[in-house]
């Protein structure tokens, strides 16, 4: 076996590689060196080292190419090698790592430095314009530069030649100058350069003697000269911000490469930290929803972008954003909630809701397409009962590389005039959102003033001055400055930027261009066209007026960025300590009031409420058969009995023969099982289970343990559930069949069904019979002995319904069988016995007063033939239908009676086995949409407690996010 050992190294100089091999021949132990520039000796490729080593091991034979001689063969790869290789691989991995990320910092790092020593010297403009102590000292220097000029100028002889006239004329325009250039100098320091220039060229042209047009055409030269200066530096800011979106973009880059070796590395994983600007913003949005009723205010700082309607300011905060995100409308309103958008940086360039976990892609157009309807959509969803805006945040956070770090509010823009598709109170509303969030002392105001319009049309300005007078919050911005350049007067565009045109102060003054007027357009192509813009624009080099820093919108971004941070370095303790005195104050309300219980609040109290009711159907499943068959039973027969009496019992009976009172039962039985019953059994199993589970929600307030603060919400609860319950539609069926079978059976089989019956006969005619009772008594008033002792008397009515009942009372003790309507003779022999009492009444109302006459007179007959029947059992079953003693109606209602015990065994079961796990359903449903719905929440769990708990919590969590955040901004810095 043989092992090569194969070893190269480079020759820069020569570029000639040569490799030294170690062949190891295992046979012979012998080790031969063998080096390749033998090979290379001969030129032909053949090798005296080669054919030297095969004469000592003819059994290694060199494979090679007969035409140029032998070479040495590839080398093997065995086992031992490859491991050695994947080690060494391994090894290299660490230092590809740190090599990678300490070479990045050191590329990062050098570029900067070359890219710096590139720029050109400017040091010199800062003795060309000098500021604060050094400005006061070139006043006075100046002032002894005059002295000395008017005492030192020696006249040219050619000027003596002009006469002494000339010469006190020039001399006094001289001195004029020069008094007026330095009174501009005292009161103007930063329109010096003008003045400076001026009054360099004509001392030089009264010193040298030069004419007045040369001293024009060096005045006109050296402003030229300003202007070229101007533009390269503008072209070198230009420069200076594209190398640094390239560092950006290379460092970027770098990151990703270090973050997937970093992945790959199998290490334990760790959380990941959250970023300064999103704990921040997470303090905003609980403070958002923050109700307080302590005199506790939001006063965090953010960024707050007001502008008129339509004045660019929705672009603004999209330039800033660098990805189009809002709708755009032609002309109307598009903003019409309050949008809080969270800037941070991050790999990638995505958009996330507050409140969902989908990320949109923003560098994909069809994803910001979504994005913008999303932002369409919670806006007009926000907007309700006819209203036009809405006080309601939308909470959104966008990422992306090289993003300023900030949190901007983008309000609805100020409008002067209402449509007539607008609430009344759009304008005052606006206004008021408007001073809100302005009002905040550390609210940073982005003032967005549209420059093609006059500047007198503005409505923001005076709302700006009237929050922040001394302007030590406000930065001022001036968009669409590109159709300004065109459309308005170039002097006012600076007095507007050098804050001399608006009575309103602000820290800085910036111009950007927003767009083209073009939808479609990218960020990109927008921020490409302003950089274009302010390189060629001259509204920008004449003069020298507007300084480099004051354009473009990366400028701004920074600028805002900047006041943002420095605002809340400055307001974060403060506002942290105001936090933690109002906890203080809660929790000691807390133990003043509720020593014994702990804050729960509304989400808390609510889960415990929760399980509570689902305990409780859990319930219903322990409650015994026997109490489900008392209470189906009672209320089956509750919604049946009217129907049994009014619709079979009464028309049967009073039928007056024992074969049709049966035929006509059998006939209405069928009617009735086949159309109304199975529904009205459902129906009566449907409230049977409601009313169970609401005796078990009582019952449950019995307890010690009961907490009154769930009441409202439980009543909530079971009443929207079992409002959605409704009983299996197969139910119906399957009733209708077992009913129809039970109604088939028309013999009683033994004596105890009997009594049964006869018991059920008993109570239900007795029942009725109450019933009836009380109708007559109503209609008779109180009889003798109850108006003897309550001291009571009869209307005029009932004194007319004595009359009548006596002469009725008469017809049914004349013929017991009486037919239950009275005859055309009863009827007027009743009226004319009445007329000779004087009491007049119609055919009417005697039949009014005859229905519950009469129907006391049968009920009454009927309960004495029931107990009639209680002992004609065995006749019954010996005679059956001819039997003497008529037990029809015995009969009936023992049929009744088994229909009423089969269909509620039936139901019990299917409660049991179906219905409660369906109403255990229903109620987590109602549970599930009450729990989403905070407003509902609200309504059904409140009081001091749950308010007081609520605020408590609220509170808690806001002054720990503001410490955690604290902690990181400390480490930070």
């Amino acid at each position: 076996m043989l092992r090569i050992y194969q070893n190269s190294y480079r020759r820069t100089a020569k570029k000639a590689v040569v490799y030294s091999t170690k062949v190891v021949c295992c046979n012979h132990s012998t080790l031969c060196n063998i080096t390749a520039s033998n090979y290379q000796r001969t030129g032909r490729g053949g090798s005296y080292g080669g054919q030297q080593h095969q004469r000592q091991h003819p059994e290694f034979l060199l494979a090679g190419n007969p035409a140029r001689g032998w070479s040495l063969p590839p080398p093997s790869r065995g086992y031992g090698m490859l491991v050695v290789r994947i080690i060494r691989g391994a090894l290299k991995l660490r230092y590809i790592v740190l090599g990678g990320a300490i070479g990045g910092g050191v590329s990062l790092s050098k570029k900067y430095e070359d890219w710096k020593d590139g720029l050109p010297d400017l040091k010199w403009l800062e003795d060309a314009m000098p500021q604060g102590e050094r400005w006061s000292q070139f006043s006075r220097n100046l002032l002894e530069v005059g002295s000395v000029v008017k005492n030192a100028i020696d006249i040219d002889p050619k000027l003596k030649q002009l006469g002494e006239d000339k010469l006190t004329e020039w001399r006094s325009w001289f001195d004029s100058r020069l008094d007026d250039a330095i009174e501009a100098a005292d009161i103007q320091g930063t329109q010096i350069i003008d003045t400076k220039e001026d009054l360099k060229a004509k001392t030089t042209v009264a010193a040298l003697g030069i004419s007045a047009d040369e001293s024009r055409k060096k005045y006109d030269k050296l402003q030229g000269q300003v202007e070229t200066l101007q533009t390269e530096i503008m072209n070198v800011q230009i420069k200076y911000q594209k190398e640094l979106e390239k560092m950006e973009k290379e460092n970027r880059e770098l990151r990703q490469q270090y973050l997937i070796l970093k992945t790959n590395r199998k290490t334990s994983a760790k959380k990941i930290k959250k970023s300064l600007i999103d704990m921040y913003s997470e303090v905003l949005d609980e403070l958002s929803g923050y109700d307080t009723g302590y005199t506790m205010a939001d006063h965090l700082p953010r960024v707050v972008v007001v502008g008129d309607q339509s004045s660019g300011k929705t672009s603004v905060l999209e330039s800033i954003a660098k990805a189009r995100i809002f709708p755009r409308g032609s002309g109307e309103m598009m903003t019409r909630a309050p949008v809080k958008v969270t800037l941070a940086e991050g790999p990638y360039h995505v958009a996330q809701f507050r409140d969902s976990d989908r990320e949109y892609d923003l560098t994909k157009e069809a994803e910001l397409a979504e994005l913008r309807r999303e932002v369409e959509f919670r806006m007009r969803a926000s907007v309700r009962g006819g209203k036009t805006v809405s006080n309601e945040v939308i909470s959104m956070t966008v990422k992306g590389p090289g993003l300023q770090r900030m949190v901007l509010v983008d309000l609805p823009g100020i409008i002067s005039t209402m449509t007539v598709d607008m609430a009344s109170d759009t304008k005052d509303s606006i206004h008021q959102m408007t001073k809100h969030y302005m009002s905040n002392p550390n609210a940073i105001i982005l003032c967005i003033q549209d420059g093609s319009v006059d500047a007198e049309r503005s409505n923001v300005t005076d709302l700006v001055m009237q929050c922040d007078p001394l302007g030590r919050r406000t930065i001022f911005v001036l968009t669409k400055v590109d159709l300004a350049e065109e459309l308005a007067d170039p002097e006012r565009i600076r007095k507007i930027l050098s804050g001399k045109l608006f009575p309103m102060k602000a820290l800085g003054y910036y111009a950007v261009v927003t767009g083209r007027g073009r939808k479609d357009d990218s960020i990109d192509a927008i921020r490409q066209y302003e950089e274009e813009f302010f390189k060629n624009s001259k509204l920008f080099h004449r003069r020298g007026v507007i300084m480099p820093h004051q354009v473009t919108s990366r400028n701004l971004s920074l600028a805002v960025s900047d006041r943002f941070w420095k605002m809340v370095r400055e307001t974060i303790e403060q506002q942290a300590d105001a936090f933690k005195a109002t906890r203080f104050n809660l929790e000691t309300e807390w133990k003043n009031n509720f020593p014994r219980l702990r804050e729960s609040g509304r989400d808390e109290l609510f889960d415990k409420a929760k399980g509570e009711i689902l305990d409780e159907v859990i319930n219903l499943s322990q409650i015994s058969a026997k109490k489900w068959d008392d209470a189906l039973t009672s209320k089956l027969w509750e919604k049946l009995s009217n129907y049994v009496f009014e619709n079979i019992y009464l028309p049967a009976a009073q039928s007056g023969s024992q074969n049709s009172f049966n035929t006509m039962v059998d006939i209405k039985l069928r009617q009735w099982t086949e159309q109304a019953l199975p529904a009205k059994s459902v129906e009566a199993g449907w409230e049977a289970l409601q009313q169970e589970f609401i005796h078990l929600m009582e019952r449950s307030k019995k307890t010690v343990e009961h907490d009154g603060i769930f009441d409202q919400l439980k009543a909530a609860v079971v009443d929207e559930a079992i409002r959605r319950h409704t009983w299996e539609d197969k139910a119906i069926d399957m009733l209708r069949v077992i009913q129809l079978n039970t109604l088939e059976d028309r013999f009683v089989h033994d004596k105890a069904e009997w009594d049964k019956a006869v018991k059920f006969l008993e109570d239900s005619v007795n029942s009725k019979l109450v019933q009836t009772e009380e109708t007559l008594a109503q209609m008779l008033g109180p009889g003798r002995v109850k108006r003897l002792t309550h001291w009571q008397y009869l209307s005029q009515d009932q004194e007319k319904r004595r009359n009548v009942k006596g002469e009725l009372d008469k017809i049914l003790k004349n013929d017991a069988k009486h037919l239950p309507t009275l005859s055309y003779d009863e009827l007027t022999t009743v009226r004319k016995n009445l007329q000779r009492d004087n009491v007049e009444v119609d055919t009417d109302y005697i039949r009014q007063t005859w229905f519950p006459v009469y129907r006391k007179y049968f009920l009454q007959q009927a309960l004495q033939r029931a107990k009639d029947c209680r002992k004609a059992y065995y006749l019954y079953t010996q005679q059956g239908a001819e039997c003497e003693v008529s037990c029809n109606d015995v009969v009936l209602f023992w049929r009744i009676q088994k229909v009423i015990k089969v269909t509620g065994n039936a139901l019990r079961q299917q409660v049991i086995n179906r219905e409660a796990r369906r109403l255990d359903k229903e109620i987590k449903a109602v549970l599930d949409e009450f729990g989403d719905d905070e407003e509902k929440k609200s309504h059904l769990l409140t009081g001091k407690r749950v308010l007081l708990a609520e605020e408590l919590i609220k509170v808690r969590q806001i002054q720990e996010k503001l410490e955690e955040f604290i902690n990181s901004l400390n480490q930070e810095k």
